[in-house]
């Protein structure tokens, strides 16, 4: 009775059409999130940055529902910004700011495990990345006392232990979790209930990933679900699959091309899954967002072979943001991001106010009828983006990694990095991060200086970032930053 209460004020804010309805007749709404990976910013047609990109069913996918053009990840890179999003609350709360921090605790209430009371069959897809890694050193001495790192400080963990932070220990009843060519899964492609094993399927890895959706939809399109969907694209290793890389040029740079490639294959993937929720009936009563883990590593663009530098550009651009992957600056963190929900989200609506992949928890709590829990940072999105609400979602977003802090306020953005001033940006205008403007408002900077500082304070372990500079870092700063450039004067 109390969830039917809070499904119906719901309703009554966002009005008749803006709102899913929690009676008999009417299901839940099913809620898809499709996470790339080291996808920048620019490369979905709907930007309009980058000519060669080849992206129609996005493209349509951005016509057809709203474009976030301040969309934010939690997280410069791949597992703490998972974690963000997965749970809801910066991954800072639970310990975790870069990938030797992991696993994810299994006390986190994932959105799979919060949507389990209200009806939801959940399926997780691809790329997981927060079960214990060999560069979990810190767990590792506590959980595995005899294991011993290598030379290279690596560590083996064991199947046992990698398998009891899967997804089917986070709330998942389906997955199909893997990178490349091998995947733990508990269905085929047929969508029959198979055993949990590993399964090899040597094809381009994006399009096993989409047919693993496909078979999800097909075994649960009847009732609620969540899917979670994490093409492992375009992060390298890079591939080159002829069906898609025949649409570009072959005079572009191999690993642009190669990227431009795997992103048709996404675009490819997204357009049968929109399909096959029409087919099945359930388009206009499912939100799917799209999103990216982080920016592109650009590396100066270095054009080395595929099968080499793996750590290096994949070919995705993040134009026309400053930085990279690694970064807390807008080319690190600000990445593409979608959402589509016919007859309940407008179509074709530009959506500038800064929101987060934090918020996606929080609004699939109440499109399934579930109360606000305070635990969450994010917020329910679903009355910003009809327009019941015209307020900003946040006062302000935060982040933290490595030596790195920064937060968003409005159009300002402070900027902290460990031994060095603070750097101040006024996001609103063209210039954006080319243009330090601390020294011009030395007051903004002190409150906003004071803001961060009390945030982290919050988390695990407390405080501004001290001297922990990864050897990245140096070069991307003074890249971007160059210390020669003097702030303008006011």
């Amino acid at each position: 009775m109390q969830l039917r209460l809070i499904a119906s004020l719901l309703c009554a804010l966002l009005g008749p059409t803006q709102a899913w309805s929690a009676t008999n007749s009417t299901p839940k709404p099913n809620i898809i999130v499709i996470l790339t990976d080291d996808l920048g910013y620019a490369d979905l047609g709907v930007q309009g940055q980058e000519h060669h990109v080849r992206t129609p069913n996005l493209d349509r996918f951005g016509a057809e529902g709203m474009r976030f053009t301040s969309g934010y990840i939690t997280a410069p890179q791949c597992s703490p910004s998972r974690v963000g999003l997965i749970t809801g609350r910066y991954q800072q709360r639970m310990g975790i700011d870069t990938i030797p921090d992991l696993p994810l605790p299994l006390a986190a209430v994932t959105i799979a495990e919060r949507l389990k009371p209200a009806g939801y069959t959940s399926g997780q897809i691809g790329k997981w990345h927060l079960e214990p890694n060999p560069l979990c050193l810190k767990w590792a001495a506590t959980n595995l006392p005899d294991a011993k790192p290598n030379a290279a400080k690596r560590v083996a963990i064991p199947e046992a232990q990698r398998q009891r932070f899967m997804p089917k220990a986070q709330g998942f009843d389906d997955y199909f979790t893997g990178e490349i060519n091998q995947y733990f899964a508990n269905f085929d492609l047929t969508g029959a209930a198979v055993a949990p094993e590993w399964r090899k399927d040597n094809r381009f890895r994006v399009d096993v990933q989409t047919d693993a959706a496909l078979a999800f939809l097909q075994r649960n399109h009847a009732k609620p679900f969540f899917l979670y969907l994490n093409y492992f694209a375009p992060h390298t290793p890079l591939e080159l699959p002829p069906a898609y890389a025949a649409q570009f040029p072959t005079d572009l740079p191999l690993r642009r091309r190669a990227a431009l490639a795997m992103i048709a294959g996404i675009d490819s993937g997204v357009g049968r899954i929109l399909a096959a929720l029409r087919s099945h009936g359930i388009d206009q009563n499912t939100l799917v967002f799209f999103t990216s883990d982080n920016g592109a590593p650009i590396h100066t663009r270095r054009d080395s072979p595929l099968d080499a530098d793996m750590g290096g550009w994949d070919g995705s651009l993040n134009t026309p943001l400053v930085g990279e992957k690694g970064m807390l600056s807008e080319g690190g963190i600000r990445v593409p991001m979608l959402a589509r929900w016919p007859g309940k989200l407008p179509a074709g609506k530009i959506f500038d106010h800064p929101v987060s992949s934090l918020d996606f928890a929080a609004t699939a709590d109440a499109l399934a009828g579930l109360p606000r829990d305070p635990q969450l940072d994010g917020v329910d999105l679903t009355p910003h983006l009809t327009g019941a609400n015209s307020a900003a979602p946040h006062d302000a977003l935060y982040w933290r990694f490595w030596s790195q802090a920064a937060i968003r306020e409005g159009r300002w953005k402070l900027l902290y990095k460990s031994g060095e001033p603070d750097r101040l940006f006024d996001l609103a205008t063209d210039e954006h991060e080319r243009r330090d403007l601390a020294s011009a408002h030395p007051d903004r900077v002190a409150i906003l200086r004071r803001k961060l500082a009390a945030w982290t304070d919050q988390l695990q372990p407390a405080g501004l970032p001290s001297d922990k500079h990864n050897k990245g870092e140096r070069v991307w700063y003074r890249e971007y930053f160059p210390p020669t450039v003097k702030p303008p004067t006011p």
